[in-house]
């Protein structure tokens, strides 16, 4: 695999991703967890809170609605389209590489995996009695949550077949919810916690790729619905313009996107 494309692969979906996450983390909307637990009490209390964690998610969904979500939905649609284009040739590439380096993608951003970890966070913040570890925990879940519904209800709306021939390749699952995680580590933390977990994101989605489940217009729009998901738990009050306009290229064609 040339250079240039094995970057244009690992960077597409990370691209989105720069373009639309500010670098002050989010603080206007996070849990706020109940009085440090003691062991002879925590159990209840966890199951309360999390009782609470899923009554927050209905507010998130009606959140989705919000002019800030849309528009990055309306950008990642765009890109999708641009990258059909390349889908083919994407495919073609990366499925002749040998398997190793891109194995653990499918792993790392299996549906399960990453919500028992959001779960664990949460858990282990309330026990702890840990504020910010709780916060990041539940922020992890709802974002989980709202992922994995957007991409199942487009998904089932579209029922585009997959490289390998099977069926939901529109828009990609692992992909969308890595980078929903990594949206959410992004508004906690900034880029030093934003860059890996995106690095991570675009890795998974390559690795999709590779394994004939996705095409790269699958991945861009995944990534589309990931950061919508995660920005959405962890809307803030700022003020935030971009600006869009196409980008031409040898063999196919591109977004420039302006923070």
């Amino acid at each position: 695999m040339t250079t240039s494309i094995r970057t244009r692969c690992l960077c597409t979906t990370f691209a989105i991703a720069v373009a639309f996450n500010c670098p002050a983390p989010a603080s206007g909307q996070t849990l706020v967890p109940a009085a440090p637990l003691v062991p002879a009490t925590s159990a209840p209390k966890v199951s309360r809170a999390f009782s609470g964690l899923f009554r927050d998610t209905v507010t998130d969904f009606r959140s989705l609605a919000s002019p800030k979500p849309l528009t990055i939905l309306g950008i990642g649609a765009v890109a999708a389209l641009a990258a059909r284009t390349a889908d083919g040739s994407m495919t073609a590439t990366l499925s002749r590489q040998r398997a190793g380096f891109l194995d653990a993608g499918e792993t790392l951003g299996s549906a399960r995996v990453q919500l028992a970890g959001a779960l664990a966070t949460f858990a282990v913040g309330h026990v702890t009695g840990n504020a910010k570890v709780t916060a990041v925990g539940a922020d992890l879940v709802r974002a989980n949550i709202v992922t994995q519904t957007l991409t199942g209800a487009v998904k089932m709306s579209v029922r585009r077949g997959r490289p390998d021939g099977t069926e939901f390749s529109f828009p990609s699952g692992h992909t969308s919810v890595t980078f929903a995680s990594a949206t959410v580590l992004q508004r906690h933390f900034g880029w030093k916690a934003g860059v890996p977990a995106y690095a991570m994101a675009s890795y998974v989605a390559a690795s999709r790729i590779h394994d004939k489940r996705h095409f790269l217009s699958d991945v861009a729009f995944g990534a589309a619905i990931g950061i919508v998901s995660g920005w959405t738990v962890t809307m803030g009050h700022g003020d935030t313009r971009v600006t869009m306009a196409p980008v031409a290229s040898p063999g196919g064609g591109g977004l420039s996107l302006t923070w």
